[in-house]
Formats: C-alpha cells, structure tokens, sequence
C-alpha cells in the first residue's frame, strides 16, 4: 500500500466510525507513529480530516471551515481544474458564477477569455472580472455574506430566476457516494438551485477533499449536472451514479 492508498483508506476508516487513534491507525496499517502523524497532518491540511489530539476525527457537518483557510486548502489543485473548466468554456458566452473559493479560482482563468457575459453572486468573482472590458459582469442583489463576500437570500434567487444562460459554474462543501450534492448554508444552498434550473448546461468544481465531507444541507443531485470538474477519480459509487446519469467526469 503506498502513501496515498494509505491516506485514503484513513480517511474512510475515519469516516465509518468518527474517529481513529493514532495508536489505532498504526497497528492497522502496520506503519510508526510518526508515519500516520504526517499522513493526519497532510490529510488536515487537505481539509479531508479534523486533526485532534491523539488522531483524527471528522470534519463538522454544521460549520464550514474558515473562508481564509478555505481559500489555500487544495490551491494547486484548485488551479488544474479552473484551467480545465476554462478550456470549456468558449468565447462569448453567458454564465452564472456561484460562491466558493474554486470558482473564484476558475474567473481567474477565464481572464484571456473574450466576450463573456457572467452573472454572479460572489463578490470576489466580480472584484476579479470587472478589468476585463470585454466583459459584462453582472452582480446579484441580495445579502451580503461578511464571511467570504457571497450574495444570498430571496432577492438573491429573484434576481438569478430573471436570467437563462449557457454555463452553471457551481462549487459545493461535499458529495455524498449516494449523489447527494451537499452545503452548509440552506440560503446558499437555494441560490445555487436558482442557478441549476436557469442553466443549459452545469458543470461543478469539486477537488477531491470534497468526497470526503458530509455538510447538513441537501443542494441537489449530481444527475442535476452536465459535468464535474476534479482533479483525482471519484469513488466508484459516485463514478456509477455519474455513468447512469450520463455526467462527464473530467479530471485535471
């Protein structure tokens, strides 16, 4: 089993009981102490576990992780599938742009596009967008979210339900392996759905720690989608769920 087996199999036995011991996780996989503390210590920072002391535990299912954490968690990660989403994206098209530091990530690499016409609720898309002259960048009305900058609440899906476009860009906290498409906010939660039913096609950003998180609040289905976005194979049930519902899977 090599290191990254290893870790994702951490993971899972972290998942299926809450938390593992150190003590636990050495005599299981037959490796040191100081092994599987730098495995927790990088699976932590990957934002997949909660490092406590003398192991692991799962990530809250009720509080999301800071915005400024957020923001370098997966980063490299991050870039690869904003400059894979770009490619997907042809010039002179509409688009929504949806909150989340991945999709921040993706209107960075849609800065040598031409043309676009993008309607968000994300102040920090907006702020990356509004040089480009090009283009025409829309910002929804609504609540302003102090913690990371997003737009929420019912004027907020008002305002999304006036419009049609080509391209959904849609981020998300967690996939359930039963397609369970997963959030921490309900208000965030029914703006993205806003955005789903008001797009011809969807396409989601998810990097691989997003398997690994179970959020409280129900945002849709992975059959919703047209394509995810990510940058290491899903597990097989979410790969099946994806195939029967005919959801491209890319993988940068």
């Amino acid at each position: 089993m090599n290191q990254q087996q290893r870790q994702d199999a951490i993971v899972d036995l972290v998942r299926r009981q809450g938390y593992a011991s150190i003590e636990q996780l050495t005599e299981h996989f037959s490796v040191t102490p100081q092994t599987i503390r730098r495995d927790l210590n990088a699976l932590s920072e990957d934002g997949m576990i909660r490092r406590v002391h003398g192991g692991a535990g799962l990530e809250s299912s009720t509080v999301n992780t800071a915005y400024s954490t957020r923001k370098n968690l997966n980063l490299d990660a991050k870039r690869r599938i904003a400059t894979l989403v770009a490619r997907h994206i042809p010039d002179h098209a509409s688009l929504f742009i949806n909150i989340g530091t991945s999709n921040e990530v993706v209107a960075e690499a849609l800065l040598d596009h031409q043309g676009l016409e993008v309607i968000t609720n994300n102040l920090n898309v907006a702020a990356i967008l509004q040089h480009k002259e090009d283009f025409n960048v829309i910002i929804a009305g609504g609540q302003v979210r102090s913690r990371d900058g997003g737009i929420i609440g019912e004027a907020t899906i008002d305002f999304i339900n006036q419009f049609k476009v080509d391209f959904g860009i849609i981020g998300i906290s967690g996939i359930d392996e039963d397609g369970s498409l997963l959030e921490f906010d309900y208000q965030e939660a029914r703006v993205a759905q806003a955005i789903i039913h008001n797009s011809r096609q969807v396409y989601l950003t998810a990097d691989h720690s997003k398997f690994h998180r179970n959020p409280v609040v129900r945002q849709g289905n992975i059959a919703q989608l047209d394509a995810l976005f990510t940058d290491r194979q899903p597990p097989e049930r979410i790969v099946h769920l994806m195939q029967v519902n005919e959801v491209a899977l890319h993988i940068a």
